[in-house]
């Protein structure tokens, strides 16, 4: 019992700095989501691709976490967006008091979306509010089609689905069709997007998607 008592306090306040948060990018007139996958998925470089092929509809600032090292925000630097790094030094999600702290960091850049690339995980980021508009998780057909009925929460919380690497499907024992059909009878009500960050296919419907909840924030 006391175990599920410490547990709501932490979620507690957590919500808590989760709403400061809301509340701080609705004044900044930002559109957030927050990036969540296993690790390998894809996430940084679903990033990359969409700053590079985003440059003349809107701006992106980036808040990166991870287990250990910088090494996702040096790549995402080098297309000249505004970056933070958090290092969570082996915890396995972000918390809100973390993206405060960093958005601090970042906010002296003028931006239209801020993406939050959560740590490599589908189980703890799932019941973590952060403060964003939007999760969206990311699968890569190399996991397989079977993880939105593993891990069921974090499709359920999200509000769009990202189906990555759709360029090597020929060469593995992936069938898109269920994967759609197995994530669709957890959350009925997700955007679907088919991508490869290799060939760009999909990404300009992502964009597109992105754009329109930019102008309408």
């Amino acid at each position: 019992m006391s175990v599920i008592t410490i547990e709501r306090k932490v979620l507690e306040k957590n919500d808590v700095i989760a709403n400061e948060n809301r509340k701080t990018f609705k004044d900044r007139n930002l559109f957030v989501l927050n990036l969540v996958s296993s690790p390998g998925s894809g996430k940084t470089s679903l990033i990359e691709r969409t700053i590079a092929l985003s440059r003349n509809k809107f701006r992106i600032g980036v808040i990166e976490g991870d287990l250990q090292t910088n090494l996702d925000a040096e790549r995402v630097s080098a297309y000249n967006v505004p970056v933070v790094q958090i290092v969570t030094h082996g915890a396995c999600h972000l918390e809100a008091d973390l993206v405060r702290d960093a958005f601090y960091r970042v906010d002296k850049n003028d931006f239209d979306l801020l993406i939050i690339e959560n740590v490599g995980n589908l189980v703890c980021p799932a019941g973590y509010d952060l403060g964003e508009n939007m999760k969206v998780v990311i699968v890569s057909t190399t996991e397989g089609d079977d993880k939105p009925l593993k891990y069921p929460a974090m499709f359920r919380n999200a509000s769009a689905l990202i189906i990555n690497k759709v360029d090597l499907i020929p060469y593995l024992n992936c069938n898109l069709d269920v994967l759609k059909k197995n994530a669709i009878s957890i959350n009925p009500s997700l955007k679907l997007f088919e991508t490869s960050c290799f060939t760009d296919v999909g990404l300009e419907s992502w964009i597109e998607w992105l754009n329109s909840h930019i102008q309408n924030r």
